[in-house]
């Protein structure tokens, strides 16, 4: 069960969650960056964070159906974009809200960077999701100790 908390007394939050908690004995999954790279490794998007935006957001959800979740059960992002520019981040931010992630809300943090891994890459999302118990839910992917 995923508890989403909205703290009296802080300023609150206008599209996630101050925090979110949940119960002990869940799953959790901690997700690397997604980032905005075609299945070749090409990138996807340059100069456009929102395009950029779409491509992390679509891997975020393969990474998640990849564990056995999905952005329904995402308890916490940071998403970075290469801006100091806060329009630039809410661009971004609106493609977040628009896949379906905000909904719940998650526990978010926008973060406005220098660079980030690859060349010309403007956008990354990381995350972590709880993965729901499911009878006959096969987890795929490589899976190293």
């Amino acid at each position: 069960m995923i508890q989403r908390v909205t703290v009296p007394g802080l300023f609150p939050p206008p599209r996630y969650a101050h925090a979110s908690v949940v119960e002990a004995g869940t799953k959790l999954a901690f997700l690397a960056g997604a980032v905005p790279l075609d299945a070749d490794g090409k990138l996807v998007g340059e100069g456009d964070p929102v395009r950029q935006a779409r491509q992390v957001m679509a891997n975020l959800e393969r990474q998640l159906e990849a564990v056995g979740s999905d952005l329904a059960h995402v308890v916490a992002t940071d998403v970075y974009v290469v801006s100091d520019d806060t329009s630039v981040l809410t661009q971004v931010w609106d493609v977040v809200e628009a896949s379906g992630l905000s909904t719940g809300p998650h526990s978010s943090t926008l973060i406005g960077v220098a660079c980030l891994g690859y060349t010309g890459q403007l956008v990354e999302i990381t995350a972590t999701a709880v993965v729901p118990e499911q009878a006959g839910t096969h987890v795929s992917g490589e899976v190293r100790p």
